[in-house]
């Protein structure tokens, strides 16, 4: 009874059963595996099937079939990555023949040595590999179809979307297709895409499909080694959905490659249209992968990566572009320069395509060195100073949290000595500070009027006007940069984060007024995941409750 009660509620009714659908959803679409340009595309594939059928065609071997109508644009239900293709399924298949039942009256037609497979002997993509019924050679050849293993099952009447690869010699009856697929074709692929098929029969008394309609089936078709690169993701999707129904509930490092995989689909969207069709089908599904603080984190996360790569808010063309940001910052950082305000900085190598660029941006945005965002970049001080009971606070590393810079448990200089150290590193409101030492990469920003100096564990960003603050942490807070400056940390004998490796980083700058809505976008969706951290932790504690109550009635 115990056990009952947590399985239903660890588990959303239904939910395996949605993400099953999602995941192949995703990998008929192109969204589960990259693609491989050097992957001889799908067009190629196409022709060489059609080469052979016309081979096998004039060899007698195969009937000859009948043209099928090209594929109209308005019938693409999506776009499919470069070098697939939308295809009919009578382009796919070398044959495909239909069943029959052996009269029931006659004795000798039935209890054979020969399966014999109706609709209650398939299932939605499960192999065939025995059958309820069995038939005799003479039952065979007064009314049935032999189909060869290997080839696959279509149920066509009484059990629309059933399906299955045949992987024995089995006669069919009348309600079922036998589909022998070209070679090229994956048929576990194909199972996938069939069983994605929402298939709406016709007929008065039973409904229906009939086979010019099967064989006008659309198809998207993948290059043949994505195929399989396909079907081995889906696998392995699958036996995570495996674990949840045997389980009732997915494993943590089970959910997280889950959560991966699907949030995934959303920064891999090339364009905001693209992004919003991924959103809303990622959307339906919050309620089963967002049941964890570690799905929200992961979801904030994606949020952030969306933000920095322009799909999070649209762009609008009449804003000043960021190449005259950054004209104006240099000529910010050279007048400070002439007055003595800092130092006059090295030149930085231009970002030019010889630069790894990690992914593309919009109309009106650049790519910039992180020393060419801001007007300087600092650390504290090198040397262990002199303690003083009070004074000047002195942060170092541990001060600078996720969230903000604490003073709670900081150090102090003397007065003089704090002075000294800030003529060189003057952190002040706006700046940003991130930690070389320690938890590499840790950032937040200075919101305080309060002075205070800094220890060298901690770098400096004196920012601008031009590229606001909140932005520039948003962007250092992502995968990708704090990826980097761990991979540039240890690179070294002591892992810290340099100055110089600092300045060579890249940002990707937007136009000042879509950086503003960028972090109000951002700051909106990081308050929705703060609520539901917030709802998910009543409602652990409402299960804890619960499971203690069940606890001592089962005990009682």
């Amino acid at each position: 009874m115990l056990l009952s009660n947590f399985n239903l509620l660890a588990t959303a009714p239904g939910g395996v059963a949605r993400l099953r659908e999602l995941i192949l959803t995703l990998a008929v679409q192109g969204k589960l595996v990259p693609q491989d340009p050097s992957d001889e595309p799908t067009s190629v594939l196409l022709k060489k099937i059609r080469a052979e059928k016309d081979r096998l065609m004039a060899e007698g071997k195969i009937r000859r079939d009948k043209p099928l109508a090209e594929i109209a644009d308005e019938e693409k239900p999506f776009e499919v990555p470069q070098g697939w293709e939308f295809s009919r399924l009578g382009n796919l298949i070398y044959s495909i023949r239909s069943g029959g039942t052996p009269s029931k009256q006659n004795p000798s037609f039935w209890d054979g040595e020969i399966p014999w497979a109706s609709v209650k002997d398939l299932g939605m993509g499960k192999p065939i590999t025995n059958t309820q019924d069995r038939i005799t050679k003479a039952g065979l050849d007064a009314g049935s179809c032999l189909a060869e293993a290997g080839t696959i099952l279509i149920c066509t009447r009484m059990g629309l979307g059933k399906i299955g690869e045949a992987l024995i010699d089995v006669a069919i009856n009348q309600d079922l297709k036998a589909v022998a697929l070209a070679p090229s074709i994956n048929k576990q692929y194909f199972i996938n895409f069939f069983k994605t098929l929402s298939i709406v029969g016709s007929g008065m008394t039973v409904a229906g499909i009939k086979q010019e309609e099967l064989l006008g089936f659309i198809v998207p078709t993948p290059p043949q080694a994505e195929q399989s690169r396909i079907v081995t993701r889906v696998e392995e999707l699958m036996r995570v959905c495996d674990a949840l129904e045997a389980k009732g509930k997915l494993e943590a490092a089970q959910h997280a490659q889950l959560v991966s995989t699907l949030l995934g689909t959303l920064t891999g969207s090339d364009t905001p249209e693209a992004l919003a069709q991924n959103w809303q089908r990622i959307a339906t599904h919050f309620d089963l992968l967002l049941d964890r603080p570690q799905a929200v984190d992961a979801l904030e996360q994606t949020i952030l990566q969306l933000a920095v790569r322009g799909l999070l808010v649209p762009q609008d063309p009449s804003d000043e572009p960021a190449s005259a940001l950054l004209q104006k910052i240099r000529a910010e950082k050279d007048r400070l320069i002439l007055e003595g305000k800092i130092k006059r900085d090295k030149p930085l190598l231009p970002v030019t395509e010889e630069d790894k660029k990690p992914f593309e941006l919009p109309q009106g945005w650049e790519w910039a060195r992180l020393a060419n965002a801001v007007l300087k970049i600092t650390d504290g001080e090198h040397l262990s100073p002199p303690k003083a009971d009070q004074g000047m606070p002195l942060l170092t590393a541990k001060d600078v949290t996720e969230n903000a810079v604490k003073f709670e448990n900081t150090q102090f200089v003397s007065q003089a000595n704090g002075l000294k150290y800030r003529e060189r590193c003057d952190p002040s409101w706006g700046d940003v500070l991130i930690c070389s030492r320690g938890t590499i990469g840790r950032c937040a920003a200075v919101e305080t009027d309060q002075i205070f100096c800094l220890m060298g564990s901690v770098i400096l960003l004196k920012t601008t006007q031009q590229i606001k603050y909140s932005y520039l942490l948003l962007h250092l807070r992502t995968d990708l940069a704090q990826a980097w400056m761990r991979g540039v940390s240890s690179a070294t004998a002591v892992s810290a984060l340099y100055l110089k490796d600092v300045a060579r980083c890249l940002i990707p700058v937007p136009p000042s007024a879509e950086q503003s809505r960028i972090v109000t976008r951002v700051e909106e969706l990081r308050r929705l995941c703060n609520d539901l951290r917030q709802r998910l932790s009543a409602s652990q504690i409402t299960q804890t409750h619960l499971a203690e109550a069940l606890v001592e009635s089962v005990a009682g």
